[in-house]
């Protein structure tokens, strides 16, 4: 697990967090990025990036005034590994 400081990015941090996700995290290891939420709009389009990207979104918290810290994890959500079980089951 690894912690990743993202605020110097502002608005602009969703790239290089999917960037990190995809080649400095190994496959069901956990990051923890951390970014500035000013009008809070980042907070679900960072969980929207993570769900589009196949990662789980463990955890989404406020760690001071102006910083937002979330935990992602490399691997598929549970829902949909079992969604996808179900239906590999079912052909």
């Amino acid at each position: 697990m690894q912690r990743y400081d993202l605020r110097h990015l502002k608005d602009d941090f969703y790239g290089r967090m999917l960037e990190v996700m995809e080649s400095d995290v190994s496959e069901n290891e956990i990051a923890i990025f951390m970014f500035e939420i000013g009008d809070f709009s980042p907070i679900q389009k960072s969980a929207d990036e993570v769900k589009r990207a196949g990662y789980t979104l463990m955890n989404s918290l406020k760690y001071n005034e102006v910083d937002w810290t979330i935990v992602v994890k490399k691997a598929m959500p549970e829902t949909e590994v079992e969604a996808e079980t179900e239906s590999s089951e079912e052909s």
